[in-house]
């Protein structure tokens, strides 16, 4: 990857969509990780108005140093950027006492985990609405159209996404060219969701690095007949979460009524 083209590619294309949508800038849900790291960086490098938003609910010690690092390097490094916190904790603790009581399961547990998302979602279009900003997405291809790890309408929820043509190995390549802490681009990838310290790969089964040889392995007509082992073992997972997560990653289905019936 031509990197530095890259970054000036995404650079420029952040800036023209802005100044067409006659908006004054940006604003980043920072979570710690090194996806919207090198998003909120891209965004500053803009030159426009971005704003980094921490939107800690339980969050691990870990995450909000490694947030608040990188906030404080992009403002050392760039005059146009500024920050906020909300502390989503005691909303989402109130949330929880007026939902439907129901024994903790893994659907609840889950179901809990993308609310935090959605409120954090929330809390970035009312910064958006309040300052003429564009809601910036963090996701990367594996993750916005692989395996659809990600939440509908919580960080899927934006307005433009700067980095989803990249996978994983290629936001480590901008990060690094970036200069993006190095305590980010060490850290294990989490979304944070569960108030605990499980990773992505936890969660997913499988490594980016092996979720990057399973899209393009699909990407190359191949099936599972093909593979043996731990291949075949991640390209399962891979086209498992790929088949079963499609509703993430195509548009919102229309009933169209016949015009004989209007």
């Amino acid at each position: 990857m031509n990197t530095p083209k890259v970054a000036e590619h995404i650079i420029n294309w952040l800036k023209d969509y802005a100044t067409n949508a006659k908006v004054n800038g940006f604003v980043v849900g920072i979570s710690g990780g090194i996806d919207s790291a090198v998003t909120s960086t891209l965004c500053a490098k803009t030159g426009l108005p971005t704003l980094c938003v921490e939107l800690p609910i339980h969050q691990a010690k870990s995450q909000v140093n490694r947030a608040n690092e990188h906030i404080k390097q992009l403002k050392e490094r760039f005059s146009n950027v500024s920050e906020a916190e909300v502390n989503l904790t005691s909303t989402f603790e109130d949330f929880k006492t007026v939902v439907p009581p129901i024994e903790s399961s893994p659907k609840v547990d889950l179901a809990l985990a993308n609310t935090r998302a959605r409120l954090r979602m929330t809390t970035l279009y009312y910064f958006a609405g309040l300052h003429g900003l564009l809601v910036a997405g963090t996701g990367n291809k594996v993750e916005d159209f692989g395996v659809g790890f990600y939440t509908k309408y919580g960080d899927g929820g934006v307005d433009l996404s700067p980095i989803a043509d990249l996978v994983k190995s290629e936001v480590y390549e901008l990060a690094a060219y970036l200069d993006v802490p190095s305590s980010i681009q060490k850290a294990q990838p989490t979304d944070g969701l569960f108030g605990d310290s499980r990773t992505d790969e936890d969660q997913i089964g499988a490594s980016y690095d092996e979720l990057e040889w399973a899209m393009e392995m699909q990407d190359a007509g191949k099936t599972v007949d093909e593979f043996s082992g731990r291949e075949l073992e991640v390209y399962k997972i891979y086209t498992r979460l790929n088949r079963i997560n499609q509703h993430k990653m195509i548009p919102i289905p229309i009933c169209e009524i016949p015009k004989e019936f209007k």
